[in-house]
């Protein structure tokens, strides 16, 4: 084995293969031998190595100089370095997508270890006599993972490795020498997206911006109950959009409803963050401005909670669950508007109809189109923005609800003075079984902005929806 570099610095550097990294190890040695840190989660998660959770360990023994194994990808990632000797490793992209055929190679001794994301095809050609490898895996076998490899020939003449040792002189199993060429390689499919609550307004416009996603409803996949922490193949998901939650804000302070709001908000969410937590799923979660009492002006994602309503404390509960996944996205929202029953729509047809309604005229904050929200959740998952708690709302000014109603009645052709501005007290003076509501809902939206998201203005996206729904 050739003499080892002594005392390098870590680091950790990408490739021409998007995901597939390469990392220079520390190793430290004197005339007794040699020591490294093989794997630092915390020291190479700040250099760019993701938080893959590893729940295996294996080892790999190659008895003689020439030993090749692979082209393998399979549907986990894996950490590789050496124990002792040399590798030349070729790694060639086997995923779906247009990186599909790019090839990366290298020759890795103790001092250098190898990240491999799931669906990247790896091989290995020792070098020396006696060569142990070792890695670290996120998923246990079964023969249902074994399903879903792929393979490509070593000898493949599109991508061309160049081996050390020629093939014809190396040590290959029977099994890697009927491995198809890059042609004949179908390609590994991305991890799945789950769409949660897929059917109410949200979901919907989830679907629009996520169009190959698997969609559930409580009536195909009950998230409350325990049962699905094993309902799946979990770590065949990369990333969950949870749209399902409990809403009546004012049923939830009856016995009956308080029950189910818990249940939905709360149980259920736990659930999810398990299931992600457990299998590193990305969890797109959406909140509510109902956590904080409407005190502040405009609320900041590092508000302290302080919600005023059952409905609140569930969402805030809610919250403080998904804020300990390592892969979470948290989006607190307001005024939600999309396809099905809400405020605009019954605007708009009382208007129609004649009336002349009295809205509440305290309550501030911006609308929140669906399909905007949708847009935004897209846009922090594909360009990998960092993870944590945003609000994302409509852009504009901060208004009232009576001046979004006034409004609709002036864009529907109406007048706009058939609508009275009252008080939240006034409204609900007589009224029993209300819930308390924040009357400061305006959002900050400086952290999502910085992401590169634009939040459209909520006045011009109401004219659009008007005109869809005419």
């Amino acid at each position: 084995m050739t003499d080892l570099a002594f005392e390098k610095e870590l680091t950790v550097e990408k490739t021409t293969i998007p995901g597939l990294l390469i990392l220079s190890l520390p190793v430290h040695g004197d005339n007794r031998g040699w020591f490294k840190e093989n794997w630092q989660n915390a020291k190479m998660n700040a250099l760019g190595l993701p938080e893959f959770g590893p729940v295996q360990n294996n080892i790999s023994f190659n008895a003689k100089r020439g030993v090749t194994r692979g082209i393998h990808a399979e549907p986990w990632d894996k950490y590789i370095s050496v124990g002792y000797g040399r590798i030349f490793g070729a790694w060639v992209d086997l995923r779906e997508g247009d990186s599909f055929g790019t090839v990366f190679t290298a020759e890795i001794d103790p001092s250098k270890a190898i990240f491999v994301p799931r669906g990247v095809g790896n091989s290995f050609q020792a070098l020396d006599d006696n060569t142990v490898y070792t890695y670290l895996v996120n998923d246990h076998w079964t023969q249902e993972a074994q399903s879903l490899y792929a393979a490509l020939n070593l000898a493949d003449k599109t991508v061309a490795i160049d081996w050390p040792i020629p093939l014809a002189q190396a040590e290959l199993s029977d099994k890697d020498k009927l491995n198809p060429s890059l042609a004949d390689v179908k390609p590994m499919q991305p991890k799945k997206t789950l769409i949660v609550g897929a059917y109410g307004q949200l979901g919907r416009a989830l679907q629009v911006e996520f169009p190959d996603a698997e969609c559930v409803d409580r009536d195909t996949l009950d998230i409350s109950d325990s049962s699905v922490l094993t309902a799946r193949n979990w770590r065949d998901y990369g990333l969950i959009l949870n749209a399902a939650a409990y809403t009546a804000v004012d049923l939830a302070e009856t016995p009956e409803g308080r029950r189910e709001a818990w249940q939905a908000n709360v149980q259920a969410v736990q659930n999810l963050v398990h299931i992600a937590a457990r299998n590193n799923i990305t969890l797109v979660h959406v909140s509510s401005d109902y956590v904080f009492d409407g005190t502040s002006v405009p609320h900041t994602e590092d508000e302290s909670f302080s919600p005023l309503s059952v409905y609140g404390q569930t969402k805030a509960a809610g919250d403080a669950l998904v804020g300990t996944v390592p892969r979470h996205y948290l989006l607190r929202t307001s005024w939600v508007v999309g396809d099905g029953k809400n405020f605009v729509l019954t605007m708009k047809g009382l208007a129609e109809k004649g009336v002349k309604p009295s809205v509440v005229n305290d309550q501030i904050g911006r609308l929140t189109f669906a399909s905007e929200l949708a847009r935004g959740i897209k846009h922090l998952v594909t360009t990998e923005s960092p993870y944590g708690t945003y609000n994302l709302t409509g852009d504009g000014e901060s208004v009232s609800w009576a001046d979004i109603a006034a409004k609709v009645y002036e864009l529907t052709g109406h007048d706009p003075k058939d609508v009275t501005g009252v008080s939240t007290e006034e409204y609900y003076a007589g009224k029993t079984g209300i819930a308390p509501r924040p009357l400061q809902s305006a959002l900050d939206l400086t952290k999502i902005k910085s992401t590169g998201f634009e939040p459209r203005p909520w006045e011009g996206v109401l004219v659009e929806y008007l005109k869809r729904h005419e």
